[in-house]
């Protein structure tokens, strides 16, 4: 019975709202924070070594605090920052759908749980996903609202 909720697109989208406000304040209060997401839906440009994917757990760690948080790009539909990753400190831009977001941490105390982070179909990939990396960066710039005055 709950699954017929979690799986139902208009939940997805209302919960898709909800993570966006609850960002959107966070930011606007200067609260750092940290994210866990499914790796499914997670984004890095440029693509991060093998080895380093191949260490994240499912259901991946990401704390947005100092240069991470400053970097922050929030649209109605994804979040991005950059991140280092590895012993190295591999430099990569994070950007994933809000929806992939499981929790929102402050301080090692869950904020908000979403559980449609868990929803596999959300994650399946289809020929929409196909689209060129060009494309998907001016969607990303075009959606974020600091950038429409760039372009009036």
């Amino acid at each position: 019975m709950i699954m017929d909720i979690v799986e139902d697109n208009n939940y997805k989208d209302m919960i898709e709202g909800q993570i966006y406000e609850l960002i959107e304040y966070l930011i606007s209060k200067d609260q750092f924070f940290s994210i866990t997401a499914n790796i499914k839906g997670i984004q890095f440009d440029p693509e991060l070594p093998e080895a380093i994917m191949n260490s994240f757990p499912p259901f991946t760690l990401f704390s947005l605090e100092n240069y991470t948080y400053s970097s922050i790009i929030l649209t109605e539909t994804t979040l991005s920052f950059e991140a280092g990753f590895g012993q190295e400190n591999f430099g990569s831009v994070v950007t994933l759908p809000l929806y992939a977001i499981f929790q929102v941490v402050i301080e090692e105390s869950i904020l908000f749980l979403n559980p449609t982070a868990t929803v596999e179909k959300y994650f399946e990939k289809s020929n929409d996903d196909e689209i060129d990396q060009e494309t998907k960066s001016k969607n990303a710039f075009i959606l974020n609202k600091k950038n429409k005055k760039l372009l009036s």
